[in-house]
Order: structure tokens, then C-alpha cells, then sequence
């Protein structure tokens, strides 16, 4: 279907692609990977006719037809509807439309036998085309990828990028071109419209290259993984997860073949060396310098799977608990997010708070935050400092300092060489560290404003989409680097292979509540499968309510005079909550502090202030278990009075 031949791009004197070789053929799923900045869109866009080739050919058969999304559309903007800025895809359905219309009215006044014969030609060929189904099919899509019944008529600029986005994807797949090239598509989508999308592209029948860093989107997709590398494009037949294990057996093949002939070359230097001077042996000589010259030289493996080691420093340790968010209620206009809802966020939490947009994940976040106003309290824990990073962020960058100027105002006080081993691990090599940031691209600049976050010493981080824009090799940076702090986050995230890697505990939003599911993402989906088998979906609410499976818990009535009495013992109890945890704060500083003064070799060397340590750090050591022991009976007594509150 399409034929790309020793392809030959460049960037001025840099080579994208040398000698580069693809075939596409009808029905392919393929899945173009590599780091940022290899050549991934440049290939589409040369494929799109937009760039054209250095050397090379590209050749596709007569009835090949392509449909292109890029970033690029996120500029476009009309005030015609999402519907029919998402009908223009049926564009010989549409004049056919229009001519009809010009006849029956023309028909209305001045009535020909030709006009008749015009007529039926007109409404089979639009039969024949799906007209009468055209917009039931668009509504589907649409709906499909997010926007309900009401949005449709809607204008197209009313709505964000993202959403604008959505609409030129359904452009697209009503158009069905034979290949189907998609830029970075899930993007701008939740995870319901991943999922949808998914669907749509495991049903299509024409070809499809799809650019994405979504090693779970491309596992469901593709069949086809398409390396950049080099720049050759190496192709594996499969999907991401094959592409893995195919490609470390191949990198063990090629380490073990480049091993053997280094140790060739070697012995043959070694002959050549000895020999080189002796008449009898010239011949010899000659014949293995002459071989080493043809010898085609095997490239040794490079490690791209980087491997990082962050050192979190905590200035401050916080208490138990993080925060509390107590009858918390939000809307715009009508429009209600959440409704008197509660939440708990304790030391150590890794939360991913998931869902489909328009549910208020955002919103949320920017409640922890403390930068969205709302109705309810929000107490923030003992001793918590946080950092939140979001994508408007990468707008707070100065754009002319260096890296390394950038990440010294992120407040940590750690050294230059410390700082540059840190760019080190989000890929920023050498003389990089002196880069202006306005040189960087999106997901460069991203990666710098994720660096400044981790290295703030904050123990409670917000995370607000932090893998848009990053590439594979990227996002398994920052998943190590999550992996490795102990302190607390709560990140909003689609990308379901860096959620199922870094959470611990999962948030989402149903029925204007905030609901916890105490697990893994992977557990979270089965339960999901689990409850909608059992059909406990939010669509059916009512009826799950009233389920032998999920009873409705018996109201026990109190007076009014008791109520009262709780709440007064309540607000007690968390008093007590409040107070133990800064104890414990306090008694957790001495503690190191006392250990500190252990680990220096020097008091060995004095007895009695060796015992005096060892007695204070007992007693420490006694006080803060007892401290711990009356912090958890506070906690029980909290939940027993607001059991009877409830």
C-alpha cells in the first residue's frame, strides 16, 4: 500500500533519516516509538507530503488515502458546531446534500421531467454513501470520545484544545482513510475515550501508524512496533510488550556478537603488532590488515534504559496525617463537582486520582492545593510542606536561565555537582545544564519543572498530568524517582501504565463523592469489571442501593442532646489527634538528633557521654512509643464518635 525506500531527511547538517526502509500494507497496526526528538512526526509529516525527502522515495498505490491528526489542530477554531465542523468529513455526501436541495426547491416552482431524473440520480448516489446516516454516525463518535448529546451543537471554539482536538480526531475517522496516521493522540483523552478509541482502532479496516508514549495504548492497538533509532526505522512484529523482550534478545545477540569480534580484531591487532617486522610473515600480515580494512564493525549495545538513584531529603517530617477535606462542596453555576464530601490523605499515601474528564480531578487537586476556592474545610496535617506541579507551570520557567540556574531556585540548597547529576537522570547530558530554558522543547521543559518538584524537599507532592509530553524514556525516570520517595502524592493521570506503577491507593469521583479504593490500579480494574458484571455501574445508582449485595445500612436515630455531646467529644478527640502528632513530631527530631550524635566515632572514645546518649535515645525511644500507643486510641475514639455522627 506504501513503500518507503532508502529515505534520506536532514536538519541542516543532522541526519533524521539515512537510508531509511518501511512498508506499510493494508490492515497494519503500527506503533512508531523513540526518544523525543528522533524524527517521529517529521516521519508523518513527510509521508503527509508536508516535508519532502532529502533522498529516497516514497510510493503508495492509487487508491492509498491518508488522514493525518497533529498538534498542529489544536489551533483551529470556527463557530460552526462540533457536529458539523465533525460532518465535514463527508464531503461528497454534503454536495450531494446541497444539490438535492437546490432541485427540490427549484422543483417547487418550476417542475421538469429532468429535474426528476437529477433528483434520483442525486439521492441513490447518496444512499449508496450512508447519507441518510451520516450524522447518527458523527453523534456516535463524538459521544464516543466525550461529549454528550447537548455539546454537539455547541461552537467549536467554546471549548479548550483538548476538546477541539477531540473533534478534528472524529473529522478524521469519519473520513476512513485507507491509513490512518495518529500524533500523540491520548494526549487530550480520559481514560474512558482511550478506551473507546481503542476499540474503534482494533475494528478499523485500513492501515494506521500511531505515534504514543502509552505503552498500554499501544499494547491494545498495534501489531507493528516501529523503532526510531539510529536513524533507521527497525521494525518487530508485535506489540510494545513483544517489542521489549524481542529487543533485549536482540541487544544480547548484538552485545555478544560485538564481544566476539572486538576479541577478533584484538587478536589480529596483536598478530599484525608481533609479525609486522618479520619477511617470512608478510604475507600473513598483509592478508589480516587487509581483512580488518573490509571488516564491517558490529556497534556495541547502548544501555537506553537509564537507571536513576534520587537521595529525597526531608527538611521536615509530617504527622499521620496529611490532610483532612471535610464536607467539601464545589460547583461552577449549575454545573456540581462535588457535593459534601470527605477525604483522608495519610503519610505515605501514593494516590492516583482517575476518571473521565469533566468529573473535576483538577479540581480536587487545586482544593489540596489550597488554590481553588470552595465550600467546606480543608486542614492541612502537622509539619506538611507541598509542591504542585501542573502543565501552566512550565510557563513559571525563566525562560532565560540556564538548567542549572533553574533548578538552584528550587530552594534545596544541594550542590552544583549534585544539581547536575539530577539533569543527568532526566536526560539533560554535559554542556545541557548551561542550555537556556527558552531553547528547550515542551517535553524538555517539562522534564525540568518535574526535576525542580522532586528536588524541593516538599514531603507532599500534586502531580497534575505529569507524563504529557514526556517520552518513554522520561516517564520511566519519573516512575523511578516516585518509586523512591517516601513521602506522600497525589497525581491525576491517563496514562495507565505509569499509574499501575506508582499508586498505591486510588481516587475517583462518583456521584459528587470522593471515593477510595484501597489498592493497586491493577485491583481497582478488576473491581470495576467485578461491579459492572454485577451491573453496580453509576448509571444505576438507584438500583444498587437496594442490592443484596450492597445493602443499605440501618440508621440508628440519636437526640438531638446526644448528638450534641458527640460533637462536643469529637472536637475533643481531634484536639488530642492534633496535639499528639506534633509530640511526635518533636520526639522524632530528638530521636535523630541522638542517632546522629551515635554514628560520630568520636563518642565511643568517652564512656560516660557514650551512656548519657544511650539512655537519652532509650528514653526518647520509651516517650515516643507511648506518645504512638495514645495518638492510636485518640484515633479510635475519632472514629467511634463519628460512627455515631454519621
Amino acid at each position: 500500500m506504501l513503500s518507503i525506500n532508502n529515505l534520506s531527511f536532514y536538519f541542516g547538517s543532522r541526519p533524521m533519516y539515512d537510508g531509511a526502509n518501511l512498508h506499510i500494507k493494508p490492515k497494519d497496526k503500527i506503533g512508531l516509538i523513540g526518544a523525543n526528538g528522533t524524527g517521529k512526526s517529521t516521519l508523518l509529516r513527510i509521508i503527509d507530503g508536508e516535508y519532502q525527502p532529502d533522498g529516497g522515495s516514497i510510493s503508495k498505490s492509487g487508491d492509498c488515502t491518508i488522514g493525518f491528526l497533529n498538534q498542529d489542530l489544536l489551533s483551529y477554531q470556527t463557530n460552526d458546531s462540533i457536529l458539523s465542523v465533525a460532518m465535514q468529513a463527508f464531503e461528497r455526501q454534503n454536495f450531494l446534500q446541497a444539490e438535492i436541495d437546490k432541485v427540490l426547491t427549484k422543483m417547487d416552482t418550476n417542475y421538469e421531467d429532468s429535474d426528476v431524473d437529477k433528483l434520483a440520480r442525486f439521492q441513490d448516489e447518496f444512499d449508496a454513501l450512508g447519507g441518510y446516516t451520516m450524522q447518527s454516525e458523527a453523534e456516535a463518535i463524538l459521544e464516543g470520545l466525550g461529549f454528550t448529546t447537548e455539546e454537539l451543537q455547541q461552537p467549536l471554539q467554546n471549548f479548550s484544545g483538548g476538546w477541539r482536538m477531540r473533534v478534528m480526531l472524529a473529522k478524521l475517522l469519519l473520513q476512513r482513510p485507507s491509513l490512518l496516521m495518529l500524533d500523540e493522540p491520548t494526549n487530550h483523552l480520559d481514560l474512558p475515550s482511550i478506551e473507546w478509541v481503542e476499540n474503534y482502532i482494533n475494528n478499523y479496516e485500513g492501515a494506521i501508524i500511531v505515534v504514543s508514549h502509552d505503552r498500554f495504548f499501544l499494547d491494545n492497538t498495534v501489531n507493528t512496533i516501529v523503532e526510531v533509532t539510529g536513524a533507521k526505522l527497525i521494525s518487530y512484529s508485535g506489540n510494545y510488550s513483544f517489542y521489549i523482550e524481542e529487543k533485549a534478545l536482540r541487544n544480547e545477540i548484538q552485545k555478544g556478537a560485538y564481544e566476539n569480534q572486538q576479541q577478533a580484531i584484538k587478536q589480529t591487532e596483536q598478530f599484525i603488532n608481533r609479525f609486522k617486522a618479520k619477511a617470512t610473515k608478510a604475507r600473513q600480515v598483509q592478508s589480516r590488515v587487509k581483512a580488518l580494512e573490509k571488516m564491517i564493525v558490529i556497534d556495541d549495545v547502548l544501555d537506553e534504559a537509564a537507571k536513576v538513584n534520587f537521595k529525597f531529603n526531608f527538611g521536615t517530617n509530617p504527622g499521620r496525617f496529611i490532610m483532612h477535606l471535610e464536607d467539601i462542596t464545589k460547583a461552577y453555576g449549575p454545573k456540581k463537582i462535588l457535593t459534601d464530601t470527605n477525604g483522608i490523605i495519610e503519610r505515605g499515601d501514593k494516590i492516583a486520582l482517575i476518571g473521565a474528564n469533566g468529573k473535576g480531578k483538577s479540581t480536587v487537586l487545586r482544593i489540596i492545593d489550597g488554590s481553588e476556592e470552595f465550600e467546606g474545610e480543608r486542614k492541612l496535617g502537622h509539619n506538611v510542606i507541598d509542591s504542585f506541579y501542573a502543565q501552566h507551570q512550565l510557563e513559571s520557567l525563566d525562560v532565560n536561565n540556564t538548567l542549572l540556574d533553574e533548578l538552584k531556585m528550587a530552594g534545596s540548597a544541594k550542590l552544583e555537582t549534585e544539581l547536575r547529576s539530577i539533569l543527568g537522570c532526566f536526560l539533560f547530558t554535559g554542556e545541557d545544564a548551561f542550555k537556556k530554558i527558552k531553547v528547550l522543547s515542551g517535553g524538555e521543559k517539562s522534564r525540568v519543572a518535574l526535576a525542580k518538584v522532586l528536588i524541593s524537599e516538599a514531603n507532599f507532592l500534586l502531580l497534575d498530568e505529569p507524563t504529557n509530553h514526556l517520552d518513554m524514556a522520561s516517564v520511566n525516570i519519573l516512575i523511578q524517582a516516585l518509586q523512591q520517595y517516601e513521602g506522600t502524592f497525589v497525581v491525576v493521570s491517563h496514562d495507565r501504565f505509569f499509574v499501575s506503577a506508582i499508586a498505591n491507593k486510588i481516587w475517583y469521583i462518583e456521584d459528587e463523592q470522593i471515593k477510595v479504593f484501597p489498592g493497586t490500579y491493577e485491583e481497582y480494574e478488576v473491581w470495576q469489571e467485578d461491579r459492572k458484571l454485577a451491573g453496580l455501574t453509576e448509571s444505576t445508582t438507584s438500583s444498587k442501593k437496594e442490592s443484596k449485595a450492597a445493602p443499605k445500612p440501618q440508621v440508628v436515630s440519636i437526640d438531638e442532646a446526644t448528638r450534641k455531646e458527640a460533637q462536643r467529644n469529637l472536637k475533643k478527640a481531634n484536639q488530642k489527634v492534633s496535639e499528639f502528632e506534633e509530640e511526635i513530631a518533636k520526639l522524632e527530631t530528638q530521636k535523630a538528633a541522638i542517632e546522629k550524635e551515635l554514628a560520630d566515632p568520636a563518642i565511643y572514645e568517652d564512656i560516660h557521654a557514650l551512656k548519657k546518649a544511650n539512655d537519652a535515645y532509650q528514653k526518647c525511644q520509651d516517650a515516643l512509643n507511648a506518645k504512638t500507643e495514645a495518638w492510636e486510641n485518640a484515633m479510635l475514639e475519632v472514629e467511634e464518635l463519628e460512627k455515631i455522627l454519621a
